[in-house]
């Protein structure tokens, strides 16, 4: 547990409201690929499968490398909900069909807004990247996402 929190820290977490570190949820790490135009985008990502670690999301973060994201897996799939309620860093939102494929992208969320962003469709997964990473890679609806959560590891 230690040694999870000490990552956290790494990444640049912090507390609010006086919590103790103790509430800090630990994450997997995962390859992720996004292949798009012919072009495959690896990312490291945490993936979120517990409702703690689900709610936790990336709150608290004040930076994020380029290259990492955080992967929310939902079995059954479901039309997803989510928020920036202490988040302090713009997010892109990628809503992840459970055939692997992209099915929406929200841009540059607003962080520590408490409005609800919905999928569309009911969807596997949520994907979250650093604002602006859909746009400057340019991934779109119908990009594929690989993933063991989607039948294949990355290559």
């Amino acid at each position: 547990m230690l040694v999870a929190l000490l990552a956290l820290a790494a990444l640049g977490c912090g507390r609010a409201g006086g919590a103790g570190a103790q509430a800090l949820q630990p994450f997997e790490r995962e390859t992720l690929a996004i292949v798009s135009d012919g072009n495959e985008h690896r990312f490291t990502v945490e993936i979120a499968r517990t409702p703690a670690q689900q709610s936790q999301g990336l709150m608290f973060r004040k930076r994020m490398a380029a290259d990492a994201g955080m992967l929310f897996l939902h079995d059954p799939p479901r039309r997803a909900m989510m928020w920036m309620k202490n988040t302090f860093i713009p997010l892109d939102m990628v809503f992840i069909a459970s055939d692997g494929r992209i099915d929406q992208i929200v841009q540059r969320t607003t962080p520590q807004s408490l409005q609800n962003i919905v999928s569309d469709n009911p969807v596997r997964a949520v994907l979250e990247l650093n604002g602006g990473t859909a746009a400057r890679l340019g991934f779109r609806p119908g990009d594929r996402i690989v993933h063991p959560a989607f039948g294949a590891p990355p290559g």
